[in-house]
């Protein structure tokens, strides 16, 4: 059994300011063709092959976009930090375009927000668009930055996100737009995704639109709505996923889940069909005041296979349910291998077939009186994939 050290979480009052369009945003400090970028400050377009070096303090003040045929690379180590308090303030990377973003678990790439008091929405997030498939077309535009995504290429590569930690993301334009920490629009599986974490986002934690990507060792804690999220015809792979909310952020969205996976809202049967699989999951619920509606909602014609699970809830917190596979827009299917549940998860809701049974148990986590959380070796999520990332867990006791 292994440990993760405790971490303080800032309770979450979102506050948004008004958006500024991204055509005001156009004049970036980089050379003109490619190299270094050694101003602090980032916004506007990314034309030619540039690097961020870690010897330099960024300030992300607006949009930045690495436009296509453009290769954005960021050294071990990088921090950079998001003026926070407005909704056009993010990194995307086109569709044609790549960003290396190379960390390590010395010296991890970290984006975050640049208040004094950060808090969950102060800034956008990341963004990548490709051009593997989508059931949605081949030339969406993205809900956010604007970025056209889809396509036929499934091996398509957008570049490289390892030790990567984005924090404080999730800023909402409006009702219906909002950023996640990190999205995914049509990006392939030759793209390299592995030891993520995002933390206190005030929407999703990452989610899917279409593609292929395949992740590795993602960390999401303190999200305000779902920790993991596919829709659009996602057909990845997620293997070593952990989702915890802490007590004490009570940020969230009417309805947070762990897990929410979609095809398509308006036609469950459009092609392709989001058919992920997930491989050693854990979503654990420390706050007795916010319960999520479901530990995974497989729904609108998703096909999803999971094997070894944990659901979980610590003290008085809860799920409303572990399982939900029901909807009114078109049911899910669900494929379970080694699931389990601890503690207050609520029942099942079947729609569509759920195949596999989940086992209720009592030592999958255990909180220890240092408010360190223990996982059982082999029940959901590896944590100590998470040790580099110094990310933990507050309990009141």
């Amino acid at each position: 059994m292994k440990t993760l050290k405790n971490l303080l979480v800032i309770a979450c009052v979102i506050s948004i300011f008004s958006c500024s369009s991204d055509d005001d945003n156009r004049n970036i400090e980089a050379p003109e063709n490619g190299g270094d970028i050694t101003g602090s400050e980032l916004i506007g377009n990314i034309t030619e092959d540039s690097k961020l070096l870690a010897s330099v303090a960024y300030t992300l003040t607006g949009s930045v976009t690495v436009k296509e045929g453009a290769t954005l690379t960021i050294e071990p180590g990088t921090v950079i930090k998001a003026k926070s308090g407005r909704t056009d303030v993010f990194l995307a990377v086109e569709r044609g375009a790549k960003i290396i973003a190379k960390g390590t678990a010395a010296k991890p790439i970290v984006f975050t927000s640049d208040a004094s008091s950060p808090k969950a929405g102060d800034w956008g997030g990341l963004v990548l668009a490709g051009k593997a498939p989508s059931n949605k077309g081949t030339d969406v535009q993205s809900e956010v930055a604007g970025l056209l995504y889809g396509g036929t290429v499934n091996d398509d590569n957008s570049g490289e996100l390892s030790y990567v930690i984005a924090e404080y993301t999730g800023a909402k334009i409006n009702g219906e737009q909002e950023f996640n920490g990190i999205s995914f629009f049509g990006v392939g599986n030759k793209t390299i995704v592995n030891n993520i974490v995002v933390s206190d986002g005030n929407d999703d934690g990452i989610e899917f639109f279409g593609g292929s990507v395949n992740v590795t060792n993602v960390y999401c804690a303190n999200i305000g709505d779902d920790m993991f999220d596919w829709t659009g015809g996602y057909t990845g792979t997620i293997t070593n996923a952990f989702g915890v909310r802490n007590d004490g952020f009570d940020a969230a969205s009417s309805d947070p889940r762990g897990i929410e996976g979609d095809s398509n809202e308006s036609d469950a049967s459009a092609l392709p069909i989001s058919m992920p699989t997930l491989n050693n999951v854990t979503i654990l619920n420390l706050n007795p005041d916010v319960a999520l509606k479901a530990g995974a909602e497989i729904r609108r014609g998703t096909v999803a296979t999971i094997n070894n699970v944990l659901f979980a809830a610590y003290g008085s917190a809860s799920f409303e349910g572990r399982i939900d596979t029901k909807d009114d827009k078109g049911d899910g299917t669900l494929t379970l291998t080694s699931a389990f549940a601890q503690g207050t998860v609520g029942a099942d809701k079947v729609g569509g077939a759920i195949n596999g049974d989940v086992a209720v148990i009592t030592d999958g986590i255990t909180v220890p009186s240092n408010n360190t959380v223990v996982a059982k070796a082999g029940v959901g999520a590896d944590l100590t994939a998470f040790d580099w990332a110094d990310q933990t867990f507050v309990v009141t006791k």
